[in-house]
């Protein structure tokens, strides 16, 4: 069992990595880059250089490539040998006003042809680096004057390898805290240790350096203790979430209203002043500036607190409905397909064939839009998420909605696999031992047709943690069902390649417990090298 779980372990990290490599492939490399602007407004608004440097900037977001403007340099440069208030000396200030003016004081057709010295430092120290240089010359009309986003333009580009972006990736899929994480050099007290939380009456964990203060904590919202020591990432979002990270700030983001609260702030605990606020004192992080505003009401400059929101995570309702929805269809077709193989070719036989015909010929669309019918009209069940009154009572319709095609497969499955062992060798044994037919049935029969079932048993629990794509688009649901596909038609390349990883890693986990629980179940197949299968 050992040697076989290292294995199928190591085979699974070098297939999830080569899943990575090649959707990275895909969608960084053989995608023209392109297509990103196709609706981009904002693209569309621009000319000349500006809409070059535009696109380079979003192709800088989007983990292209990475790239430096002159004109950063070139004010990295002068804070570096004057100071940060150069711009106060006439004379220097002047003199950057000529630097930064050189690259557009003429047409060049080649940048090596400006006369200055710090155009000449910025090509050597990029060149040196093997940056690709981009030299955009000034757009002129035809009188001499500089056309609208004309003016010229010179950056360093550096092309992102997939090796490159891959190492970046899996760099950032488990982190942790540190007391240096904080890079303010004023901050010289940096520990760990153990205190008691005020807020909380409990004892905390908390940190000076770290991102967050409360390392470990406990407080009123399920599952009552939380951590900020360790976390998993998968990167960020491109387009639709930009910027936010896709564990944190989408999969596992709150989708309800956010929760206010009659509190007091960290350095008023006891004082009995309260404001009326959504704030979540307990998931504090640093910040260098220590305002007005906040001196008095936090006791450090941990001073950015998030929102408290309520309301499951995208993930977190993907999750209710799917698993209600697989226990609901093994409940019922497990049962009606043994008994529908009881009484084969009879009236109950017929009607469960005809159910499951139904339910496999027609669209997930057109029976989800009927039964939502029903429910709405008979039942006066809501419609969509966002108009339940009740919220448990939203969660209905998209769970039957999604059980219906479960049971039906279920259902066919076992009726077949239980009349398959009717007919095999040791029934007929068994029967001409005496073994009464309830016997064969419940001893036998129905658990030698479970044994194909079993396997699939992880991988129908843990997929529900992708979500159903038409379900939640009818039911308005806020899932994850439909983020791959929106990803991809707002190009959101960082959330594909997320996605893509989350799915790949389901799909090995649940193949691993699968043969587990099918090895558990079923005494003929072993993993150990002495016999078995």
């Amino acid at each position: 069992m050992k040697k076989y779980l290292f294995k199928r372990i190591l085979f699974s990290i070098f297939s999830l990595l080569a899943v990575v490599c090649i959707v990275m492939i895909l969608v960084y490399s053989l995608i023209d880059r392109k297509v990103i602007f196709q609706n981009d407004d904002a693209w569309n608004k621009r000319s000349a250089n500006d809409r070059t440097m535009y696109e380079y900037n979003k192709w800088a977001k989007y983990d292209y490539l990475d790239y430096e403007e002159y004109n950063a340099f070139l004010l990295t440069k002068f804070k570096a040998e004057y100071g940060e208030d150069y711009a106060d000396n006439p004379t220097i200030k002047a003199k950057y006003d000529q630097a930064l003016g050189s690259i557009n004081a003429a047409v060049y057709k080649d940048v090596d042809d400006i006369n200055n010295d710090y155009v000449k430092q910025f090509l050597a120290e990029y060149r040196s680096k093997k940056y690709e240089i981009v030299y955009m010359p000034r757009v002129e009309y035809s009188g001499g004057r500089v056309a609208k986003g004309g003016t010229a333009r010179l950056i360093a580009v550096h092309q992102k390898s997939v090796f490159i972006r891959l190492f970046n990736f899996l760099g950032q899929m488990v982190t942790f805290e540190t007391v240096n994480d904080v890079k303010d050099p004023n901050l010289t007290d940096r520990y760990v240790k153990v205190v008691w939380d005020d807020m909380s009456n409990m004892p905390a964990l908390v940190g000076s350096g770290t991102t967050h203060k409360y390392l470990i904590y406990f407080d009123d919202s399920f599952p009552y203790i939380h951590q900020n020591i360790v976390h998993f990432g998968l990167g960020v979002s491109s387009t639709q979430y930009e910027g936010s990270p896709i564990v944190e700030g989408v999969m596992g983001k709150a989708t309800g209203d956010y929760i206010y609260r009659d509190q007091e702030y960290p350095a008023q605990i006891g004082t009995g002043i309260k404001s009326n606020n959504a704030y979540d004192f307990h998931t504090v992080t640093y910040s260098p500036i220590f305002s007005e505003f906040e001196e008095g009401k936090y006791n450090d400059n941990y001073t950015q607190p998030s929102a408290r929101i309520g309301g499951l995570t995208r993930i977190g309702n993907s999750f209710v409905i799917g698993i209600i929805a697989t226990i609901v269809a093994y409940i019922f077709g497990l049962p009606i397909g043994i008994f529908m193989a009881l009484k084969k070719d009879k009236l109950v036989d017929k009607l469960g064939m005809m159910y499951i015909i139904f339910i496999m010929a027609v669209p997930s669309l057109a029976y989800i839009f009927i039964f939502s019918t029903i429910g709405t009209t008979l039942f006066k069940l809501p419609y969509k998420f966002a108009n339940a009154q009740v919220p448990i009572l939203a969660y209905i319709l998209p769970t039957i909605s999604l059980a219906l095609p479960s049971i039906g497969g279920l259902m066919k499955w076992m009726r077949r696999y239980m009349i398959d062992q009717m007919n095999s060798d040791y029934v007929k044994f068994a029967r001409a031992e005496g073994l009464s037919e309830r016997e064969i049935f419940s001893k036998h029969i129905s658990k030698n047709a479970m044994i194909y079932l079993v396997h699939g048993i992880p991988a129908s629990i843990l997929f529900c943690l992708t979500g159903a794509i038409i379900t939640e688009s009818v039911y308005g649901v806020p899932g994850i069902g439909r983020i791959l596909t929106d990803a991809i038609t707002f190009h959101d390349n960082g959330l594909i390649v997320a996605v893509t990883v989350f799915y790949t890693f389901l799909s090995i986990v649940a193949l691993i417990l699968g043969d587990l629980l099918l090895a558990k179940y079923d005494p003929r197949v072993s993993f150990t090298e002495k016999g078995g299968r």
